[in-house]
């Protein structure tokens, strides 16, 4: 099995090197000592949610702290290609769901979208509230998918400030049940994935609707952007599915798995 993973502060591990040692405070020792029942000896990850992970051993189980021993410090690159999932407002929890399991898929970013027909608004204190909700989440489930890097939950857009974030990407594809060309296609045949700045992450959007759908004016104005329409495929699929089956279906194509 791998290594359980816990995270601490971003750049916390900067400066160490194998055979140094790092204390774990906080919640997180707590957790690690009264929940997962670390003992001295066991191995462990350390992460900082940043790209840094220190893999070492527990030398010393506190009640309130964990002292491990670092055998490797390393950086995680980004991926060349980075999937970020445009995620509408959805009722019953369906768009937390669809971003835990999305990041357990490996996605790099989320956008949470206040589009035409989503029935949930984010408003005032709500949206603050549900921003953390949101980032907790994620947190939660990179932690479960033993990842180093915690997708970043970026402010809440309206489908105007979204076409200016689809007119920076490189990419930017509305999942659509009546689109022409597949998902597969679209991200094969993309131009903008296949070029650009050496060494710079490329960035493709999945736009995803809430459960009443995108409406033709969003498309429209979407489209007019730079976005495409993309089918994910035979079945239209609820919000909380297109996002994670798109994930999947991209970090295939793009050599990310």
């Amino acid at each position: 099995m791998s290594n359980p993973v816990f995270f601490t502060p971003a750049g916390s591990l900067d400066q160490l090197i194998p055979g140094s040692t790092f204390v774990l405070e906080g919640a997180e020792a707590r957790h690690a000592v009264t929940v997962k029942r670390l003992a001295v000896g066991e191995p462990v990850d350390i992460a900082d949610g940043s790209g840094m992970r220190l893999t070492g051993t527990v030398v010393d189980a506190g009640s309130s702290a964990l002292t491990v021993k670092a055998s490797e410090v390393i950086l995680e690159p980004q991926p060349e290609v980075r999937l970020v999932l445009v995620q509408a407002l959805a009722k019953g929890d369906r768009d937390e769901l669809a971003i835990e399991t999305a990041t357990e898929l490996g996605i790099d970013s989320v956008i949470p979208w206040q589009s035409e027909r989503a029935i949930v608004r984010w408003k005032g204190e709500r949206a603050a509230k549900a921003h953390t909700k949101w980032q907790s989440v994620v947190t939660a489930a990179a932690k479960q998918a033993r990842r180093a890097w915690i997708p970043e939950v970026r402010s809440i857009v309206d489908t105007s400030a979204l076409a200016k974030a689809v007119a920076a990407a490189d990419l930017a594809i509305i999942l659509h049940e009546d689109a022409k060309n597949p998902l597969r296609t679209v991200l094969e045949e993309s131009v903008a994935l296949r070029t650009g700045d050496e060494g710079t992450p490329r960035e493709v959007l999945l736009i995803v609707g809430p459960e009443g759908g995108i409406s033709p004016r969003e498309v429209t104005r979407l489209s007019d952007a730079g976005a495409v329409t993309a089918l994910l495929g035979h079945h239209v699929l609820r919000s909380s599915t297109a996002g994670p089956a798109a994930v999947v279906l991209a970090s295939d194509v793009l050599g990310r798995w």
